[in-house]
């Protein structure tokens, strides 16, 4: 049956990063522009607040939401309360990282994915980078938060285009999405391992912690390269620089849209699920 006036939930990750400012920008303008629902949207403060994230979802649930888009920080954590809201008859959608597909199931409960495919996306813009570099040049990755689906997607895309061109990774961590996290943990590699002359990093955020280790340590641009993740707008005289490589746009404040579309679309139709949809990305380099 079609809710008149549906209110629908938008629980994001950090909204201190610039990917998630954009994300709610682009939904809010939407909704601003449609008159569709009412939009209530949230976040942590951190990329790694997952208890305050569960918080967010049980009190939306409990405020009364018709639906729920979701981006999880944690793939498997966010799975209960994503089945409490759904048996709720709360519609929920998962867009950005993907809940994770056996705890779902365990739950008996199907949760759309509407997003990008983050393995594809971090190997072409991996490749774009492993081809400048000859066979054996050691290189490094900085990974995301382990527990999210898109980390460990974005983390096998690059190992296939570092196998692929027969690079020497020497040294892999995660820094949890974050720029300062990011500068400590490359502070230790670049100090452990000198003579890298690339860096893959899961993030523009933790791209942009490299650079400026890169810069304050009297490296010049392009001297280590460096490709990052999401096209944040910071990133981009970057580029034109020559301090950044290449990085990939998931279009995040379309795909928050895609992903209130879709959660009005199941209340229109009043089905549980109408199937994943996958959102576009763009190699920038």
């Amino acid at each position: 049956m079609k809710v008149n006036n549906p209110k629908v939930g938008l629980v994001m990750k950090s909204l201190q990063a610039d990917f998630f400012k954009d994300m709610q920008r682009g939904a809010e303008e939407y909704v601003d522009a449609e008159k569709c629902c009412q939009l209530i949207s949230a976040g942590t403060d951190t990329q790694t607040e997952i208890e305050r994230q569960i918080e967010i979802v049980d009190s939306l649930v409990a405020e009364g939401v018709d639906a729920l888009v979701v981006v999880p920080i944690d793939s498997k954590a966010l799975v209960a309360p994503v089945a409490r809201a759904v048996r709720a008859g709360v519609k929920v959608v998962n867009i950005d990282i993907k809940l994770d597909d056996s705890l779902l199931a365990a739950e008996g409960v199907k949760v759309d994915f509407v997003g990008p495919d983050n393995y594809q996306a971090s190997l072409a813009v991996g490749n774009a980078l492993a081809v400048t570099l000859a066979p054996g040049t050691p290189v490094a990755m900085i990974e995301g938060l382990s527990v999210a689906d898109n980390a460990r997607q974005r983390k096998a895309g690059f190992d296939k285009a570092i196998a692929d061109r027969g690079l020497q990774c020497v040294a892999s961590a995660p820094a949890d999405w974050e720029i300062d996290k990011a500068r400590e943990v490359f502070t230790g590699i670049i100090g452990d391992h000198p003579g890298i002359k690339a860096v893959f990093s899961c993030n523009d955020a933790m791209a942009l912690g490299v650079i400026d280790v890169l810069r304050q340590s009297g490296r010049k641009p392009g001297e280590i390269k460096v490709v990052g993740f999401d096209n944040d707008a910071v990133m981009r005289p970057l580029l034109d620089e020559g301090w950044l490589a290449g990085t990939v746009d998931a279009f995040g404040s379309q795909m928050a849209v895609q992903g209130i579309r879709h959660a009005l679309n199941l209340l229109e139709e009043d089905t549980a699920s109408l199937g994943d949809r996958p959102t576009p990305f763009s190699l920038i380099s």
